[in-house]
């Protein structure tokens, strides 16, 4: 009996830091999740490359995934589509290997009811200050689309009862250290790994 993977889902507000903790966790030679590449319809940031940090899709392209069913969840947010694909996620899980999902916080909502086993975290910025400070040095977005984010990253965090922890991201290294050692933890739940040691029990 294989224990199965974990899915672990990381939200939180636009502009909290959620692409720059996972970029983090993962060039750690001892993380050991699978990342599941997000497909959006916004267009590329300087530096992001396509079948890495996202898929690009248009809006034509989403929404026939969409009406095929290939998406574990989906949501439009500011203007913009984002999505998990579904095929990925279910595979991976099932040869019992953890899977990453960095996602907004509506498309969160939409998997907590898909795989409510989850772990589901939320990335929470130290304050509202340094958040607005850290979408206007992004530098790309308009004053109208920042207002809007932040109008939006006000009502997200209100939100966040729906997840099981939370985790302050004041510094990108201690907010990696955080989200890796619940992992540990979820993976020793005695619900999860009781069964396993149960059924090698039986077998003596």
């Amino acid at each position: 009996m294989k224990e199965r993977g974990l899915l672990i889902v990381l939200s939180g507000p636009s502009g909290v830091g959620k692409g720059t903790v996972r970029k983090e966790i993962f060039s750690q030679e001892d993380t050991k999740f699978h990342y599941s590449i997000s497909v959006t319809t916004r267009k590329p940031r300087t530096g992001e490359v396509d079948g890495i940090d996202y898929f690009f899709k248009s809006r034509t392209e989403f929404e026939s995934m969409i009406e095929q069913e290939r998406l574990l969840e989906w949501a439009e947010f500011v203007g913009n589509y984002y999505g998990t694909p579904v095929d990925y996620v279910e595979k991976t899980l099932s040869e019992g290997k953890d899977v990453f999902l960095e996602i907004e916080v509506q498309g969160a909502l939409q998997v907590r009811k898909a795989f409510p086993e989850g772990l589901f975290i939320f990335l929470m910025p130290p304050s509202l200050d340094e958040l607005k400070n850290r979408i206007v040095t992004r530098g790309t977005e308009s004053a109208e689309v920042i207002e809007n984010r932040l109008q939006a990253a006000k009502e997200e965090i209100l939100l966040m009862d729906a997840y099981d922890y939370v985790v302050e991201n004041d510094q990108v290294q201690l907010a990696c250290d955080r989200i890796k050692a619940i992992v540990t933890a979820e993976h020793c739940r005695r619900e999860r790994v009781a069964p396993l040691y149960k059924k090698k029990i039986s077998e003596v």
